[in-house]
């Protein structure tokens, strides 16, 4: 039965597909594929004993972040525990007006840094050159 001006082909109704029949076996291939690498990388990762990572219960031990006070800028201070912006600008501020610091308890020079503060700061300091090494530079 073929195409006449009478008895013309059927259309399918609705758009045309994005893709055609042998591109859309491709993608769902490819699918499939990744799906199962990623099904097999995480059950070697829990047979090799490192099981999953939960993001909540993560440990931050793992991270040493510390701070060189004679260098870094007020973003950097601004992170270390009971130190915020305005108090990371006050302590730059100091180490612009009164030279830099020789050792840690210059710190408690900075107005709004006291006993407290310093204890909570300190494990979280690089450590400072010898007073000479300063003065010499």
């Amino acid at each position: 039965m073929g195409a006449s001006p009478d008895n013309p082909i059927p259309q399918p109704d609705g758009p045309a597909p994005w893709l055609r029949r042998l591109d859309q076996a491709t993608v769902a291939a490819l699918l499939a594929v990744s799906l199962i690498l990623m099904g097999i990388s995480a059950l070697s990762r829990y047979w090799q004993g490192e099981g999953l990572i939960e993001i909540d219960r993560a440990s931050t031990s793992a991270i040493d972040f510390r701070v060189d006070l004679n260098r870094a800028d007020w973003p950097e201070l601004a992170l270390l525990p009971g130190v915020g912006e305005t108090l990371a600008r006050r302590i730059v501020d100091s180490r612009q007006s009164a030279g830099p610091f020789l050792d840690h308890r210059d710190l408690l020079r900075v107005p709004g840094v006291g006993p407290v503060t310093f204890e909570a700061i300190q494990p979280y300091l690089l450590p400072l050159p010898n007073a000479d090494d300063v003065a010499a530079r």
